[in-house]
C-alpha cells in the first residue's frame, strides 16, 4: 500500500519557512544557492529529469545551511529530444513557455523551465517578493500580459546580482541561463571554485538556528490530518483487507508475503549483546568447574564438610543459589566426593544385575537411566563418620572455601 523512502536528514527547514520568519538573505547567500542549486539542476538534466516545481517550499537546508532540492512529485523524464506538454508546477514559478504550451502557442518545453523557476525563487529570497504578481487564480491571458512588463531590480542590488537575474529570468528559453557553464560566465561567479561548492567546503552566510524546530508544527499537523490514507490508520486498513481476502479459498501471493511478514522477527541488537554476554559467562563457569575438579583430584585428603542426608546427590551446606539461576556455590570438597563416588560398574543392588555404565563426570546418568546411588551412599556415610570424628576433636568446623561453578546436571 505504501512505499517508504529513506533520505538524508535535513534539519535546517525549507526556504519558505525562513521567509516567513523574516530572515534577511544577503547577496552572498543568493550566490551560493545559485551555485548549489545550479549544480543540482545540471545533475538532474544529465539524468534526463526535469523537476518542474522549483520553489522556496521545495528547497531544504541542512544544519550548516547548504541547499537541497526535494519534492519530485511532478518530475518527469525527457529523452531523445522529447518535449513536455502538460502545464505542471506552481503558477507563480512556472516559466512563460509552459503557459504558451497551455495556450497552444508552442509544441512543448524542456529543461530551461527549471532555471526560470530557480530565478523566481532566488529573486523572492532577496527582494521578499516575486518578480511578477502571479497567483493561483490569475488567468493565462493576464499572466501573458504581465510578462510584457520589465522586471524591477532594486537600486541597492549589485550589478552582478542584476546580471544573474536578467539571465535566469529571460523570457526566451533558448537565451536563458540554463547550465553551470553559463553560470560560470556571470560576473562574480568566474572566480568561484565549483568543485569546492559541490563538496560543501564553502560556509553559507545563513545558518539555520539549532535551538528549535525549523518548521511550523501546526502546518505539519494539518497535513497529517487531511491526508487521504494516514499512516496511523494503516493497521485497521490492512486488517479489513485481510478479512475480505479471507473469504477466498485461494491463497494469493500477497497473502503469502503477509504471512511471512507476521513471522518476521526484527533484529534486536540489545538481545544479541545479552546473549553473547551469557555465552561468555557460561564459558567462564565451565572453566572454573574444570579447575575445581582438577584441584579436588590433587588433594584427596581434604576434610569433608557435613552434608544433609540426601540419597543419590551430595549437596554441601555451603551451596546457595546466586541471582543467576545457572550459578551455584559448590565447595571443592563436594566435587572431590562426587569424583570419588563415580563408579565404573553399576552396583548389583541398584537395579538388579550389574550392567556396564559410562561415566562422563560429576553425577552423570548411567546406561540404565538412573544414578549410581548405592556407591554414593557408602562414600557419603564414610564422609559423615570422618566429619563426626573431626568435630569431636575440634568443635569449630573448618571453613571450606566455595567456588562459583556452572553445573548443568544440578
Amino acid at each position: 500500500e505504501d512505499i517508504f523512502m529513506v533520505s538524508d536528514l535535513l534539519l535546517g527547514g525549507d526556504l519558505r519557512y525562513h521567509l516567513s520568519q523574516d530572515v534577511n538573505f544577503t547577496e552572498d547567500s543568493i550566490v551560493l544557492y545559485a551555485c548549489e542549486l545550479g549544480l543540482a539542476l545540471e545533475y538532474l538534466q544529465s539524468q534526463s529529469i526535469i523537476h518542474r516545481d522549483i520553489k522556496p517550499d521545495n528547497i531544504l537546508l541542512d544544519e550548516e545551511g547548504h541547499a537541497h532540492i526535494t519534492d519530485f512529485n511532478i518530475a518527469t523524464t525527457l529523452v531523445d529530444g522529447q518535449l513536455a506538454t502538460s502545464m505542471s508546477g506552481t503558477k507563480p514559478y512556472i516559466a512563460p513557455e509552459v503557459f504558451s504550451v497551455a495556450m497552444d502557442e508552442l509544441p512543448g518545453y524542456t529543461f530551461p523551465v527549471d532555471w526560470w523557476s530557480l530565478g523566481v525563487t532566488l529573486y523572492e529570497l532577496l527582494a521578499r517578493g516575486r518578480p511578477y504578481d502571479i497567483h493561483s487564480a490569475t488567468s493565462l491571458a493576464h499572466i501573458k500580459s504581465l510578462f510584457n512588463n520589465p522586471i524591477h531590480f532594486p537600486s541597492r542590488w549589485s550589478s552582478n546580482i542584476v546580471t544573474l537575474f536578467s539571465k535566469l529570468l529571460c523570457l526566451a528559453p533558448g537565451a536563458r541561463l540554463s547550465s553551470v557553464s553559463e553560470l560560470k560566465q556571470v560576473p562574480g561567479f568566474k572566480k568561484l571554485d565549483f568543485d569546492c561548492i559541490l563538496e560543501k567546503q564553502f560556509k553559507p552566510a545563513f545558518t539555520p538556528p539549532r535551538d528549535h524546530l525549523n518548521c511550523d508544527p501546526t502546518f505539519e499537523l494539518e497535513e497529517m490530518i487531511v491526508e487521504a490514507k494516514p499512516l496511523h490508520k494503516k493497521k485497521k486498513r490492512l486488517a479489513k483487507q485481510r478479512s475480505l481476502r479471507g473469504s477466498s479459498s485461494v491463497d494469493t501471493p500477497e497473502s503469502e508475503i503477509e504471512a511471512q511478514l507476521v513471522d518476521f522477527v526484527p533484529y534486536n541488537r540489545e538481545k544479541e549483546l545479552i546473549k553473547r554476554e551469557m555465552e561468555t559467562k557460561e564459558n567462564e563457569w565451565e572453566q572454573e568447574l574444570i579447575e575445581a575438579m582438577n584441584a579436588s583430584t590433587n588433594s584427596p585428603n581434604a576434610p569433608v564438610s557435613p552434608a544433609p542426608s540426601t540419597v543419590g546427590l551430595l549437596v554441601p551446606p555451603q551451596m546457595s543459589r546466586r541471582r543467576s539461576s545457572t550459578k551455584l556455590n559448590v565447595s571443592p570438597l563436594s566435587v572431590q566426593v562426587r569424583l570419588a563416588a563415580t563408579p565404573n560398574q553399576r552396583p548389583s543392588g541398584a537395579h538388579g544385575a550389574s550392567a556396564p555404565t559410562t561415566t562422563h563426570g560429576m553425577g552423570e546418568r548411567d546406561s540404565g537411566g538412573g544414578r549410581s546411588a548405592g556407591c554414593y551412599d557408602d562414600v557419603f556415610l564414610k564422609a559423615q563418620q570422618e566429619e563426626a570424628e573431626m568435630l569431636s576433636n575440634n568443635p569449630t568446623p573448618p571453613i571450606v572455601p566455595s567456588i562459583q561453578i556452572f553445573d548443568r546436571d544440578l
